[in-house]
């Protein structure tokens, strides 16, 4: 007995000593890395790596940017179910050990013994965190020592409630998703609570292996692994067998979902990304979780999108059928619809186009097969179009049959379209079209004249297709949009809307080049001595030559220059008069908004507002106002933002003076006056004038907005360029200014001309494209819904302007009041003072017979410009 005392004395004694020894190395190990270990406090001021977000000015997300896809979330937003499974995989007992768990441990070794293989983990969530920001993943024992120790000092320092949340924030889950929130978008587009119990147990069971568990990439190892941890919380009694069984049973219906983007606008997220970049740099921009917010109305915006798609496409339409992009096969070997399927899954889709291959052609129809499996019959309404495309000037004979336009086995796209003409109480049913990608390109741009807040973006057909930003990035020749600058120009030198201007061939020599330069009207009419007004909406091109010339060169463009022209880019000679200036979309957009606005020079600005992850303001944009009532006040000496809201009320209120304490006026380019007489003449442009019942009624060039819109506060100016290689139309009514433009990317083609086509209506666009056909219906469709529900402003007399009764043909008083006169405005004191009887009376425009040198050198080729 005494042996056996003697032993368990020893055995003891070994023990303690061993123990000692243990705990001294612990203690001694933890001093030597004690220097090596982070400061787990920063824990509590971690800045999770979150991508930059970017919304539209009503919330609408319009893209995101960053490496790596977080949307942070806080515990207690978290289901109680998706946690349980978490915990009954991951760590049971987290809310009970002090961040280690020798119990796992015990186990996982245990097991680790008896069979040689590592099949239990014994990281606590803990040990994750602390792996997870301050660690590599290398499987080292110093590493792992290290993770032993910072968790513990993780547990000295943070609640379970606040590591948990770290944890679940932080977890790498597969397809660049880091924490549930995000996986959660990313494998099945849903906030959290709307997770079933089967799609929460998929996520809860990534952290072990993300790529190899994947449900997208490995559907069944994902099954697989969600069994494991929905019996885990079984026998945890998280869950009842009832919910085991049906979340066990369920079908995996993961897939990759994008980010969640609410509003197409794509472009505009470019110039965001690069802007962003360029203030804050890489790192911030696309990690620190910051939320741009645009200037950009959601509903505007989608309504310039659908606007420029659907000119490009109809100008595309009339012009002819390029043929199919391919054949799925020929002569009598027919795919099956599963290898056709499989062909078609590479193709890309271009909205609304869609990759189809037609599987059958009889009569008038034709059987497609699409890219999501769904067969689809094309009808004569869909094909009808199809003529051959020979030239951009020629169309081949319209078709009779279907087998004239497509063949089996052809890889074409379909575009969805809507029965228009069917009662509105109609349920409308959808149909499909063949189509065909665009070959001429388009942009759009729609600003708010009060501040230059850029409202609608779109900087071509689409972006996957050519992400080239056509608003902001191509300079293209602007033709008769340049005539109103020209015609302001005449304005502030004298001139009024009745002044006469002779509408009469030039014929101008360069004696140096042994030359003549004859620009042509188009077209090619003349109507000799005639109005200011006719002159600018009628778009007479010898009318702007000649204003252009009595203003002179140099007063010109250092008048041009006022609206945010670069004088380099003005070139110095009278080509100048009819558009041989090369601009962008946005450049002009923001000019004519002067016209618009009363006179003064906004600038355009994308950025309303920058916020950081926890929502505070960082970046708040502070723009300069139009704003005619403002001005009033500081003229009489009141400069108190208070006092102005007081005195003016709902004025003022647009002006936004309360959000910026103090207001910031735009500078004012030119007087009330000017812009007044120049929206008077380009709302002459849409509505025209004189009678038509006593056959003196006359159309402006953009007559076409005039039934479509049928409201009097919009104008606006068509322009074509020399041999139609660019069409413009740029047009307002009081708060927002657009510019529509349509060309080739490559300058050297032609928009061409078309002839009627037969199988389509009378309402059909033929004959040469220009500014009023092509690119105005583009303005004209974006202002229907623009200002859908936008009560009709009426117009509003400044200081000195007058109004009195003139002779149409003369520009003269008359006591007339039949249709040979109407009233017109005036700067007081510039309106005529004779009558139309008095013969030695007039008010012109004298022609300059002596021109500068550079004006004579103005190019042949301008004749056409319009």
């Amino acid at each position: 007995m005494s042996i056996i005392v003697k032993w368990i004395k020893r055995l003891s004694v070994f023990l303690l000593v061993s123990g000692l020894l243990g705990v001294g190395s612990i203690i001694a190990l933890y001093f030597y890395i004690k220097p090596d270990l982070p400061d787990v406090t920063t824990l509590r001021t971690v800045q999770l790596q979150t991508p930059m977000k970017v919304f539209s000015q009503d919330g609408k997300l319009i893209s995101q940017f960053g490496e790596k896809r977080r949307i942070p979330i806080e515990v207690d937003n978290v289901p109680p179910l998706m946690i349980k499974a978490f915990l009954a995989t991951e760590d049971n007992r987290f809310y009970s050990h002090p961040g280690i768990d020798p119990i796992g441990i015990i186990r996982a070794a245990t097991v680790m013994i008896m069979t040689g293989e590592r099949k239990q983990g014994a990281s606590t969530i803990t040990q994750q965190v602390a792996r997870n920001f301050f660690l590599t993943r290398e499987k080292t024992f110093i590493r792992k020592i290290k993770e032993i120790f910072l968790a513990w000092h993780i547990e000295q320092n943070l609640s379970k409630d606040e590591i948990l949340t770290l944890y679940l924030n932080k977890i790498p889950l597969g397809y660049r998703s880091f924490g549930i929130g995000a996986a959660a978008q990313v494998y099945y587009g849903k906030a959290l609570n709307e997770l079933t119990l089967a799609q929460m147990a998929i996520i809860a069971g990534l952290p072990k292996a993300p790529s190899a568990l994947n449900p997208i990439r490995s559907p069944q190892r994902a099954k697989a692994r969600r069994h494991v941890v929905l019996l885990r919380m079984l026998d945890e009694q998280y869950i009842t067998k009832a919910q085991f069984d049906e979340a066990n049973n369920a079908p995996i219906t993961a897939k990759y979902h994008g980010a969640e983007i609410e509003l197409s606008a794509p472009y505009l997220a470019e110039m965001v990304r690069s802007e962003i970049i360029q203030r804050y740099g890489e790192d911030k921009a696309y990690s620190q979780g910051l939320n741009v917010y645009t200037t950009v109305q959601s509903e505007r915006q989608t309504a310039a999108t659908n606007a420029l798609i659907n000119n490009l496409l109809n100008y595309d339409l009339r012009h002819g059928y390029r043929g199919p992009l391919g054949q799925a096969w020929t002569n009598d070997d027919v795919l099956s619809n599963e290898d056709i399927l499989l062909l078609l899954k590479d193709k890309p889709s271009y909205k609304p186009l869609e990759p189809a291959v037609i599987t059958a052609v009889a009569g008038q129809t034709a059987e497609a097969l699409m890219a999501n499996g769904e067969q689809v019959t094309v009808s004569w309404d869909g094909l009808k179009w199809a003529r051959p495309f020979i030239s951009d000037k020629k169309q081949g004979p319209a078709p009779q049959t279907a087998v004239e336009i497509v063949n089996a086995g052809d890889i074409v796209l379909l575009r969805p379209y809507t029965a228009t003409k069917q009662p509105a109480t109609t349920t409308q049913t959808a149909q499909w079209m063949l189509g065909q990608i665009p070959d001429a390109s388009s942009a759009f741009i729609a600003i708010d004249n009060n501040d230059g807040a850029i409202e609608a973006l779109v900087g071509g057909f689409n972006y996957q297709q050519s992400k080239f930003n056509r608003v902001t990035q191509a300079e293209r020749q602007i033709g008769s949009n340049i005539k109103p600058f020209v015609y302001s120009a005449g304005l502030a030198q004298g001139a009024t809307l009745a002044t006469l201007i002779n509408d009469a061939p030039i014929n101008q020599l360069d004696k140096r080049a042994g030359t003549a330069w004859r620009p042509k009207n188009s077209p090619p009419t003349y109507n000799g001595p005639t109005r200011f007004r006719l002159g600018l909406a009628q778009s007479k091109n010898v009318m702007s030559v000649r204003v252009f010339r009595q203003v002179g060169l140099n007063n010109a463009i250092n008048y041009m220059t006022r609206f945010g022209f670069e004088k380099a880019k003005l070139p110095r000679d009278e080509s100048l008069s009819l558009g041989s200036a090369s601009l962008t979309p946005l450049e002009v957009a923001v000019a004519f908004a002067t016209f618009a606005n009363g006179g003064f020079k906004v600038d355009s600005y994308f950025i309303d507002r920058i916020e950081n992850v926890d929502g505070e303001i960082i970046y708040q944009s502070t723009p300069k106002q139009a704003c005619l009532e403002c001005e009033k006040q500081i003229a009489l000496g009141t400069d108190n933002p208070e006092y102005w809201l007081d005195l003016e009320g709902d004025a003022l209120a647009k002006c936004d003076i309360a959000a910026y304490g103090s207001l910031q006026l735009a500078p004012r380019i030119i007087t009330e006056q000017n812009a007044f007489l120049m929206r008077e003449v380009m709302a002459s442009v849409i509505w025209g004038g004189g009678s038509w019942r006593h056959k003196t009624g006359w159309n402006g060039t953009g007559w076409r907005a005039a039934a479509a819109l049928k409201r009097h506060d919009i104008g606006g100016k068509t322009g074509t360029t020399n041999e139609a290689k660019d069409a413009w139309f740029s047009g307002f009514n009081p708060d927002l200014s657009a510019t529509s433009w349509i060309g080739f990317d490559d300058h050297s083609r032609e928009l061409g001309r078309v002839s009627r086509n037969i199988n389509l209506d009378k309402y059909q666009i033929s004959g040469g494209e220009a500014g009023a056909k092509t690119a105005q219906p583009a303005w004209i469709e974006f202002m229907q819904q623009a200002l859908k529900g936008v009560p009709e402003r009426p117009s509003v007399l400044p200081d000195n302007i007058v109004q009195v009764r003139i002779d149409r043909e003369s520009g003269l008083l008359t006591h007339k009041s039949d249709f040979t006169a109407r009233f017109e405005y005036f700067v007081k004191g510039t309106e005529p003072t004779e009558y139309v009887n008095n013969q030695d009376a007039g008010s012109s425009f004298d022609e300059i017979d002596n021109i500068n040198e550079s004006s004579e050198a103005a190019a042949e080729s301008l004749d056409d410009l319009f």
